[in-house]
């Protein structure tokens, strides 16, 4: 059985982090698991914060700025460091934003559903808000049945799992460090490189409100041209 990494890429936003943080860690699942907080130059208050939540919750905090001089956003390095600790570890990776609250046994059916899926590549949950109302990118889902839909639609990290043989097939060292986001382009490389995709519709999680990153303002202000400039990068990355 794999083991499981999940990462949480930090940015102030204190509040919705904190839920996030809490719902990962009171969640119930039987996994030989790792969680690490990647704090990317959060503010003082944030980051003792974090560091206090840390020493009580038993999670690892990796604070940026002893790592890298480049400023924040730093999705990319998160990415690349997650990847080569999976690898590792021959570990799945699971991506938990953090304006994310999970339920109890998500983090546990998903484990299950990659490790029973065909050829897994990346999974995706659908996001609602906190009025339980469907979140977009997620709107076509509502068409669907079944619990485990096959998709070649473009996945989000939101809460995303992606597998262990997918990340030793591809390297984020080569992922284009001009982006900001690079969610959409790696679920495409999922399915070119052969993987499946798959969204699971029975398993909505919490979508909060966090602005603090730039692209995170623009998501939550003006979603239409956030998603058209996700749409317009994938024809631009190499």
């Amino acid at each position: 059985m794999n083991k499981l990494h999940i990462l949480t890429p930090v940015k102030d936003s204190l509040e919705t982090t904190v839920q996030t943080i809490e719902s990962i860690m009171g969640s119930d699942f039987n996994i030989d698991f790792s969680y690490t907080v990647y704090n990317d130059f959060s503010s003082d208050s944030t980051t003792e914060m974090l560091e206090k939540m840390s020493e009580k919750l038993g999670f690892t905090l990796i604070n940026l700025k002893n790592i890298t001089l480049h400023p924040s956003p730093n999705y990319l390095l998160i990415l690349q460091m997650a990847q080569q600790r999976a690898i590792f570890e021959n570990a799945h990776l699971m991506i938990i934003e953090s304006d994310i609250i999970v339920e109890k046994k998500t983090i546990q059916q998903m484990f299950d559903a990659v490790n029973r899926l065909e050829k897994p590549g990346m999974l995706s949950v659908i996001t609602k808000d906190s009025n339980n109302k469907i979140n977009y990118p997620h709107f076509y889902s509502r068409r669907y049945k079944s619990e485990v839909v096959n998709t070649k639609k473009k996945l989000s990290f939101s809460c995303s799992l992606l597998s262990q043989s997918f990340l030793a097939s591809y390297n984020f060292d080569i992922l284009n460090p001009e982006r900001t986001w690079h969610d959409f382009f790696i679920s495409k490389k999922s399915i070119e490189l052969g993987f499946n995709n798959y969204l699971l519709t029975s398993l909505p999680v919490t979508h909060l409100e966090n602005s603090l990153y730039p692209w995170k303002h623009l998501k939550n202000t003006e979603p239409i041209k956030y998603y058209w400039n996700k749409f317009i990068a994938t024809f631009i990355d190499k």
